[in-house]
Formats: structure tokens, sequence, C-alpha cells
């Protein structure tokens, strides 16, 4: 049976975090708001489940419920972040499935992605803090 290296999983979902916050970034800066939220999500998914693996040492679970994935850390979070979790995950369905995307593309404004965008790298910052520890 393979040993699993948990560093390197650890630090593949980092880097993918990483990555995906840049991308964030660069939607932001175009005005292509509704990717913008999308790729939030996904740095924030990815660095939850980096959490999980060092924690747990196993593989992350197969889902992109960030509230789900933040129970499965050791970490508490604030209600503020949970609320912020909570309408992360939204932003994963409304921007793949046709039957939402109509009204979250309205609802992706500016001032509202502004919003999440600033939320979402705080949180990532703050969350790749304890992958220190």
């Amino acid at each position: 049976m393979t040993q699993i290296n948990y560093r390197k999983l650890i630090a593949y979902w980092k880097d993918l975090s990483n990555y995906d916050i840049k991308t964030a970034e660069h939607m932001f800066k175009t005005g292509r708001w509704p990717y913008c939220l999308f790729m939030c999500h996904l740095s924030i998914e990815k660095i939850l489940k980096a959490l999980v693996v060092k924690s747990f040492k196993r593989h992350a679970p197969h889902t992109h419920n960030l509230v789900d994935l933040a129970k499965q850390t050791k970490i508490t979070f604030s209600n503020e972040q949970k609320d912020l979790l909570a309408d992360l995950t939204e932003f994963n369905l409304e921007a793949r499935y046709p039957e939402w995307q109509k009204e979250f593309y309205k609802k992706a404004t500016k001032t509202y992605t502004t919003k999440y965008f600033n939320q979402s790298i705080k949180l990532q910052k703050w969350l790749k803090n304890y992958l220190r520890k």
C-alpha cells in the first residue's frame, strides 16, 4: 500500500488556493464579477481542504460545501466567518448551474463583488496562518 505524503498534499491544496485567489483578483480587475466570486469560493474551498488534510492526515472530502469543510477543521470560526462561508458556498452553485446563473449575474455587481472579494482575501490569509501552526 502506498504511503501518502501529507505535506505534499497540503502544499498542493495551498498552492491551488493561492492560484485561485490570484485568478479572482484578475477577474475582479477585468470586471468579471460572477467569475471573481466563483474563484473566491474555490480558493477558500482549497485552503479548507489543506487544513482538513493537516488536521486529520487523510484526504479531504469531495465536497464544495465550505461550511461542512470548516466544521472538519480544528478551527473556531466567528459567526461572521460562518456567514461568509455560507454565502461563498452559494456562489459555487449559482455560478455553475444555468437555472441560477441569470439571477447570480444580476446580483454580482461591482459593489457586491468588492465586499466578498475583500472578505475572501482576508479569510484566506487568516486560514493560511493555521497551516503554519
